[in-house]
């Protein structure tokens, strides 16, 4: 991996074939994302841990705990760098690491066994604003997008609050926002209320009983060709990938098609530990650079988990949004497989792995076949057109999440505008 990472990325970009537009915006991303010296990273580590030194740096570099790239000749380390450490108490034991409190979350599982399902109506208020230093002129065009809930589990949403002049997309599209296009405006909100179910599915025991469907949510579309084929670059089937499939799929029947995606999370989830990344714009081939480094963040687990399942004759298939709970609202990425007889479930790889990391197996178990009830999903497809597209280069190519902002035709990065979020959980 160090190899990998050691390449000249001005050499990278020379031979990556992208269009000159996304090329130039990569290598200012990359300056940004990738930010920080080796002094820099040492300061911040030595402020909580003193003995730290160059040894202890280099010692991290070489098992990829720590994310680097060579620029301008010189090793920069992904501001979010530190951050990654602390995950990984053991292997720097000077760093705080403060312990999750999962009370909260062990008691919508619980719920969820118990129930058969949990439901919860959430209002939701999400903000874009351009920031101090991007310049609205009274005559300005300005563009921006927000996500809005979309998916099989979603139901009866509400437009509470809206600037005016937003246009929503449709609820099949790939990738659902509100829409807006004004002159010289620099914010846009939307507020809304969705109700979502989060059904449960005991996929560990011998003969799995199919969660019951409800009348108020839409099925999920029946699987098709696209869930089970590869898409450049990002879920590319590499050589690699290839090899890594039919060894964790060696001795599954085809048949079986429960057996292979359990296969598939069992290996990225005890395989793969997490680490922050940069923006995906850096990122070459998603799922096979994750195969190689077992290295993600939770679009990286998705993707990687997605494409195994494909190659083993699993359809799956990408969802993503927001992860909502009373403190908080943070992006969050997941995905779908399909089994006969069973229906479309959910993979949470991210956090599965979390839970092994953390020693709690039946909490991984849990998060392959279900999700809780915090989500806000808004994304069906990974790097789909938004509605309608977006001609400048978005911030996010991929998914839609944080949101979009467009300027007299330039598109911003999330370096350029603001955005706030916060939820309210209903009766």
């Amino acid at each position: 991996m160090a190899q990998d990472q050691a390449r000249n990325e001005d050499f990278r970009l020379l031979r990556s074939g992208l269009p000159e537009r996304t090329a130039r915006a990569r290598e200012a991303r990359l300056r940004r994302d990738f930010c920080l010296t080796r002094e820099d990273v040492m300061g911040l580590v030595r402020a909580e841990w003193p003995e730290f030194g160059p040894a202890e740096l280099d010692a991290l570099v070489g098992r990829g705990r720590l994310d680097w790239r060579l620029v301008d000749g010189e090793q920069r380390f992904l501001r979010s760098c530190v951050d990654s450490l602390r995950l990984y108490p053991a292997e720097v034991p000077g760093l705080a690491c403060p312990p999750a409190d999962r009370t909260a979350q062990l008691a919508v599982i619980e719920e969820m066994r118990r129930e058969g399902a949990a439901e919860r109506r959430i209002r939701l208020r999400h903000l874009i604003r351009a920031g101090a230093g991007v310049e609205v002129a009274a005559g300005s065009t300005v563009r921006a997008w927000l996500p809005l809930p979309s998916g099989s589990q979603v139901a009866d949403v509400r437009i509470i609050d809206v600037t005016p002049g937003m246009v929503a997309a449709p609820e099949d599209a790939p990738q659902r926002t509100a829409f807006w296009e004004a002159e010289g405006v620099r914010e846009f909100f939307v507020e809304y209320e969705y109700l979502i179910r989060a059904p449960y599915v005991d996929l560990w025991v011998p003969e799995p009983v199919p969660a019951a469907l409800d009348a108020r949510f839409r099925p999920a579309p029946a699987p098709c060709a696209e869930d089970l084929a590869e898409e450049e670059p990002h879920l590319a089937f590499t050589p690699y990938l290839r090899r890594l499939a039919s060894r964790v799929f060696d001795g599954i029947p085809v048949e079986d098609g429960l057996a292979r995606a359990r296969a598939a999370y069992d290996w990225v989830t005890r395989n793969v530990d997490y680490r922050f990344q940069p923006a995906y714009l850096l990122l070459d081939s998603i799922a096979d650079g994750c195969a190689h480094s077992l290295r993600a963040d939770c679009g990286v687990f998705a993707l990687t988990f997605i494409a195994l399942c494909r190659l083993g004759g699993v359809p799956a298939r990408w969802q993503s949004g927001l992860y909502v709970t009373p403190e908080r609202v943070g992006n969050h990425d997941w995905a779908m497989f399909y089994v006969e007889g069973l229906g479309w479930l959910w993979a949470d790889c991210s956090f599965g792995s979390a839970a092994r990391r953390e020693g709690d197996e039946a909490r991984r178990r849990f998060y392959f076949g279900n999700l809780g009830p915090w989500r806000m999903p808004a994304n069906s497809a990974f790097f789909s057109p938004l509605t309608p597209a977006d001609e400048a280069l978005r911030n996010d190519p991929f998914d839609s999440q944080l949101g979009e902002m467009c300027v007299d035709g330039r598109g911003l990065t999330s370096y350029d505008f603001e955005v706030e979020r916060t939820a309210r959980f209903l009766p």
